[in-house]
Order: structure tokens, then C-alpha cells, then sequence
């Protein structure tokens, strides 16, 4: 199998955006959302429970997601979460924050 995720410090400042885009891919369980960001991310990016659980919260209350009581595909019952129009918007603008920084990042590693 592939090596194993790893915690990654900079991930709780990046979660919402990662939990949003997941979401753009279609209705997702928590679960599945997890496994959705390893294995895009090359199993680079593992999220815990500690950490999914209360940010599905928080997102839900902003209104950038709806979640419902529902099936899995093995048959268990679990909150699916869609993405919302405001959702939409909000990983719009996390988006271009992340871009802003990282070619910030990048203009400070390459200076000599």
C-alpha cells in the first residue's frame, strides 16, 4: 500500500478550503471526504476526526454547506454534506487567499 499520511501543520489554516473543493466533486459523507483529500493528495494530507468533525460544524453554520441524514454505499446511516451556492463563493475567495500566499512563499524561497 501507499505510505501513510502524515499530520501536516499547515493543514488546519487550509481545512475548510480542502473540505470545500472535496465537496465539489459531488454529495460526500465525512468519511468519504477524508478519503477523497488522502488520495488526491497522494496520501500527503490525512485529516482526523478531531479535526473534520468540528469544521463540518462550523461550515454548516455559515451556510456553506448542507448536510442530511442519509446512506452510505455500504448501507450506513451518516450526515451527507452537499456544497451551497455561498459555499461556492466561499472556496472562490479561499482559493485566491491560498494562491496569494503561496506565490508569496514562493517570491521568499527563491530570493538569495
Amino acid at each position: 500500500m501507499g505510505r501513510k499520511g502524515q499530520k501536516n501543520d499547515s493543514l488546519p489554516g487550509s481545512l475548510d478550503m480542502l473540505i470545500l473543493k472535496a465537496l465539489t466533486w459531488g454529495k460526500l459523507h465525512g468519511y468519504a471526504i477524508v478519503q477523497a483529500i488522502q488520495r488526491t493528495s497522494g496520501d500527503e494530507l490525512l485529516i482526523e476526526e478531531g479535526s473534520l468533525y468540528p469544521a463540518l460544524q462550523r461550515i454548516e453554520l455559515h451556510g456553506w454547506i448542507d448536510g442530511e441524514w442519509g446512506l452510505t454505499p455500504n448501507e450506513r446511516k451518516a450526515r451527507i454534506y452537499r456544497l451551497t451556492p455561498s459555499g461556492r463563493k466561499q472556496l472562490a475567495r479561499e482559493l485566491e487567499r491560498y494562491e496569494k500566499l503561496t506565490l508569496a512563499i514562493t517570491r521568499v524561497m527563491e530570493t538569495e
